[in-house]
């Protein structure tokens, strides 16, 4: 039933609300409001993904169905494969084609004839390669948790899984849970992988469209260190959305500064061609506009957004801040945050930041062996999403992050 207000009625019911909210606004009502939640920093004003690199790797043998199902359990947005191939043709979870460090290989008499040296991005290796071996064979290894620190009573027990069996995986947990799950494929070595005849991209593409995840909107990000992987697949028409990976060699805690050294001073496509140009090309802004044009996100290591230095001695070595007997990256403190994030946002790329470690080792002396700390400062930086082996934390300190925001 429709109730008739006159009009001159109306007009005193705003005004009487109104004046409730000026008496509220100043302290003459039963309380006083709810002040609004604070913006997100991102690119797209959404909360910051939880990637979960490997799977939930600090705990269970990296790229494996039980790290990935452990990742989801824990909160993770994503699960990361990274891509190798097999001699018959089939995408695997493993983060290197060079198989030795990453399952037990090396301890089976019935494949030590297949233990070879290969170059590997100009670089070369020893040891038993991915390449050598049919799916079958490669069913029967067992994987292998790579850090010695990180609980080794699960090594051998899980078995190396496809791309197929991944994304069934997160198809499944999506339908289970109600969750927007998704899958963050990289293609691992592809200059590698196209030299031996078992290029990547065709074969990605295919499990995506098989998938139906071929769009814009897909719960899949695909991501590389190699600008010309990326390209190679929008050109041949996949729509996912893309990121371009950017790496370093390592530290120098005396200036603050990346080291580039090869393998990991610029894409290996691009020192195939002869382009001079090194990964930190890719964090100016003309190197951030190029990606751009293929690509709608970055990928890069954490110290080009925070950068980490150490206090030298009045002889100019690195102090042992933390008094433990060692002068090494424990005793480096954060530095000011980059404008990567700003500039990445300003060129329309959201950024997502690698890796994230709870180990004391891996955090820098003003952390004070909190790897939240070290969560909380890039979150509140902007960064829209960040790769982590502890997913658990990771999402633990976004919790804290929303509170700050009053989400």
């Amino acid at each position: 039933m429709h109730v008739f207000v006159p009009i001159t009625s109306l007009r005193r019911l705003a005004l009487a609300g109104a004046m409730v909210l000026t008496l509220s606004a100043c302290g003459g009502g039963s309380s006083d409001p709810v002040p609004p939640p604070l913006p997100f920093k991102t690119l797209a004003n959404v909360q910051p993904l939880v990637i979960g690199h490997r799977g939930a790797s600090g705990y269970l043998p990296e790229h494996t169905l039980e790290s990935y199902s452990r990742a989801i359990e824990m909160g993770a947005d994503f699960v990361e494969p990274d891509l190798v191939v097999t001699k018959d043709g089939v995408l695997i979870a493993r983060h290197e084609p060079n198989i030795t460090s990453t399952t037990n290989v090396a301890t089976l008499a019935q494949f030590a004839s297949r233990k070879t040296t290969k170059k590997v991005d100009g670089v070369d290796e020893t040891g038993w390669f991915a390449s050598d071996f049919t799916l079958a064979e490669i069913k029967t290894l067992g994987a292998l948790i790579t850090d010695a620190e990180r609980p080794q009573q699960f090594n051998g027990l899980y078995k190396i899984p496809t791309l197929q069996e991944i994304v069934d995986l997160v198809k499944a947990r999506r339908t289970a849970t109600g969750r927007d799950i998704g899958i963050y494929p990289e293609t691992k070595h592809p200059t590698f992988h196209r030299q031996l005849g078992l290029g990547l991209e065709d074969r990605l593409i295919t499990v995506l469209n098989a998938a139906g995840w071929n769009s814009k909107a897909a719960p899949v990000l695909v991501q590389s260190f190699e600008p010309g992987s990326l390209k190679e697949m929008r050109g041949k028409g996949l729509t996912t959305r893309m990121v371009q990976l950017i790496d370093g060699d390592d530290y120098d805690l005396k200036t603050g500064k990346i080291t580039y050294a090869a393998p990991f001073d610029r894409p290996y496509d691009w020192a195939l061609s002869g382009d001079p140009r090194l990964f930190s090309a890719m964090v100016t802004p003309a190197g951030l506009a190029e990606i751009k044009t293929y690509a709608d996100g970055i990928g890069p290591w954490k110290p080009y957004i925070v950068p980490v230095k150490g206090a030298l001695d009045a002889a100019g070595n690195l102090r042992d801040v933390n008094g433990d007997g060692k002068a090494n990256y424990n005793d480096a403190s954060s530095q000011p945050a980059t404008t990567l994030i700003d500039d990445a946002h300003k060129a329309g790329l959201f950024v997502h930041a690698y890796t994230f470690r709870n180990e004391q080792r891996r955090l820098a002396f003003d952390y004070n062996k909190d790897p939240k700390a070290e969560y909380l400062q890039f979150y509140r930086l902007g960064v829209d999403g960040l790769f982590s082996d502890f997913p658990d934390t990771a999402i633990e300190a976004r919790g804290s992050y929303l509170k700050e925001l009053g989400r």
